[in-house]
């Protein structure tokens, strides 16, 4: 008979299984040994240090305090709450699609949540603009909050006449922002050249992705036509652009295009550079498309010719669902990606969020901080940059598992 106190002393299968995998990963031989604890020691050290910096540092409120200019540069105060509304607004359509579609669109909701959650801590210190008309920081984005996780109740909820409204919604959502944002038909109009900082590089990033999703999607297809003039033009515009970096071409749209207008009319600054960037990420996703066609049996493209599909049907029925399918840590992975290269449109005169950064850095009042105000500052651009692109990469793998699961 066992007594209560030798049970006790009985690890339970949970540290043992701990136990036996730390001996089998990380002290099985001596080198192994020798290597686990210099990592680790190295790694204590370094979070040791870090931590007393971030301690210690004078420049945060360089960063903190001039929040406005990273996250909306020089829209004008009194009209801030049109950002704000724009983002309850995706905030609103975001809660209830995660209630109706959950899975990977709840794993979107819940991490733009605790984005803005975390946003909203360090603002409810901070003060608010002078002439802001609009919630204050900390409301704005607390209100975020609540719409996002509440939301997905009721999305749960409600029947299926949502499911067709956020479709209309979100098919919707990008030219209602852009009105929101920019005004017209009853607002006035902010012109592109006061937008900048991090609202800049996510209208850039959002409008390069949606807008070059269906170029792509035709140059990969004509480049597999039988129509010589259309496969050779489609050739010649994937290579064109694919050879050259993406500073090239932003230079192009940016004094070329106008050349090509009648009458020397203007383009504005921010056209130009969406053009240049939906242009740009257009070739390189018309690649991944054509190699995700490529990758699928012939048997899909005879099966389909069998029950008597055309070419049509079969294209946009059979071989590209599964294309796009196949392709889809591709296209999140050229998402990230155009969402980070979006900081060159600084050499275009445009204020991304990293032009923001630099300009916080060169204001006189931090000249005299002890060390500078410039790593606080980038440390706080760098982790806007990671939470955006971390969510984006979880979700692909969230949609890799899902699409997994499916074929078992």
């Amino acid at each position: 008979m066992v007594t209560d106190g030798a049970t006790a002393r009985i690890p339970s299968p949970d540290i043992q299984r701990m136990v036996t995998w730390v001996r089998a990963n990380l002290f099985s031989t001596w080198y192994n040994a020798v290597i686990t604890i210099v990592l680790v020691y190295g790694l204590i050290s370094a979070l040791v240090g870090l931590a007393g910096w971030v301690a210690q540092a004078q420049g945060w409120p360089a960063a903190f305090t001039n929040m406005k200019l990273i996250l909306a540069w020089t829209y004008p105060n009194d009209q801030i709450w049109r950002p704000q509304l724009a983002v309850l607004f995706v905030a609103a359509l975001l809660g209830l699609s995660a209630g109706v579609w959950r899975g990977v669109v709840q794993l979107v909701a819940i991490g733009a949540a605790l984005t803005a959650g975390i946003l909203a801590v360090p603002a409810i210190g901070l003060p608010e603009f002078a002439g802001m008309v609009g919630l204050p920081s900390w409301l704005a984005l607390a209100t975020s909050v609540a719409l996002l996780l509440l939301g997905i109740p009721i999305g749960r909820r409600a029947g299926g006449w949502l499911r067709w409204v956020l479709i209309i919604a979100w098919i919707t959502a990008y030219p209602i922002v852009i009105l929101i944002v920019r005004g017209g038909i009853g607002l006035p109009v902010v012109e592109t050249k006061l937008w900048g900082g991090l609202m800049l590089t996510l209208l850039l990033a959002i409008s390069g992705i949606v807008l070059s999703f269906p170029i792509g999607v035709a140059l990969a297809l004509g480049r597999r036509s039988r129509l010589p003039i259309i496969r050779i033009f489609c050739i010649a515009y994937i290579e064109l652009i694919r050879g050259v970096p993406l500073v090239t071409v932003l230079y192009m749209g940016s004094l070329l295009l106008p050349l090509f207008l009648p009458g020397g009319e203007s383009v504005d600054q921010f056209i130009r550079a969406m053009v240049a960037v939906t242009l740009f990420s257009a070739a390189y996703l018309a690649e991944n498309v054509r190699g995700g066609l490529q990758a699928l049996p012939a048997g899909q493209t005879e099966a389909a010719r069998a029950l008597g599909l055309n070419v049509v049907q079969t294209t946009f029925l059979i071989t590209l669902p599964q294309a796009l399918r196949a392709i889809v840590p591709l296209l999140v992975g050229q998402s990230i990606g155009l969402f980070k290269d979006t900081s060159l449109v600084v050499i275009v005169g445009l204020i991304d969020l990293l032009g923001a950064a630099q300009n916080v850095v060169g204001q006189p009042d931090w000249l005299g901080t002890p060390g500078g105000v410039w790593r606080e500052t980038f440390l706080v651009i760098a982790a806007l940059y990671w939470v955006f692109s971390f969510t984006m990469s979880r979700v692909s793998k969230r949609i890799e598992d899902s699409f997994a699961k499916s074929r078992h």
